[in-house]
């Protein structure tokens, strides 16, 4: 049965789920986003999960030191494309069902955490960064890549009044004004450390080019 929209742990985004299938395959090469993944997760090993896997495409770039990949994406035809993904992987990923609000997996389970392009879409954020604190081995790492506020007012006014409006209504769910850097920071995460950039990087300036990639440890507690 289809998951329904008005159920807490599904998400249902049918025409965003289509459009970033496409939209995401052509960014990867044209749009520079391959080199930032495997910049992402380069050194990553051990046990892993990855909040909102989306379509896979991280999954290429993990290296041969990760031992398994728990990939949770809630929605459904996303999950399958992750899933055809995960065979195609050349380290073991087990793709399932669930929302980072509520991760379906024991605490303090997994050595490495990854947050792509997904932190802007959550419904509760502080929550799903308590919820990959707890999930994370004392001083284990989360890796982030998202986009987020903007730096001058003018732009971050614009995502604001977007946030309020149409843009989460258009783009399943996302928030361009987060700012997953101070976030994180404030969920008890130690060593935040990450460089911001623009995408893309040269050209007028989008509500969501404005990107950060990095790390932090998990705290203690």
């Amino acid at each position: 049965m289809p998951p329904s929209p008005r159920d807490p742990d599904s998400v249902d985004h049918p025409f965003f789920a289509r459009f970033y299938a496409r939209f995401s395959a052509t960014a990867e090469t044209r749009g520079g986003i391959g080199p930032l993944r495997r910049e992402l997760l380069h050194g990553v090993s051990g046990r892993v999960i990855e909040i909102g896997a989306g379509n896979g495409l991280n999954f290429a770039h993990y290296p041969r030191a990760v031992s398994e990949v728990v990939a949770v994406e809630p929605e459904r035809r996303l999950r399958r494309l992750a899933a055809d993904a995960a065979l195609r992987a050349e380290v073991p990923v087990d793709v399932v069902p669930g929302v980072a609000e509520a991760l379906p997996v024991k605490s303090e389970a997994f050595d490495a955490a990854v947050a792509s392009l997904v932190l802007c879409t959550v419904r509760d954020l502080p929550r799903v960064l308590a919820e990959l604190h707890r999930v994370l081995r004392p001083d284990a790492e989360l890796r982030f890549f998202e986009h987020g506020r903007a730096p001058t007012p003018g732009m971050a006014a614009v995502q604001r009044a977007l946030d309020r409006t149409v843009w989460p209504r258009l783009f399943g769910g996302c928030h361009t004004s987060r700012d997953p850097a101070a976030a994180i920071r404030a969920a008890g995460f130690r060593s935040v450390s990450y460089r911001s950039f623009r995408l893309p990087e040269h050209g007028p300036a989008l509500p969501s080019s404005y990107c950060v990639i990095g790390s932090a440890r998990r705290g203690p507690g």
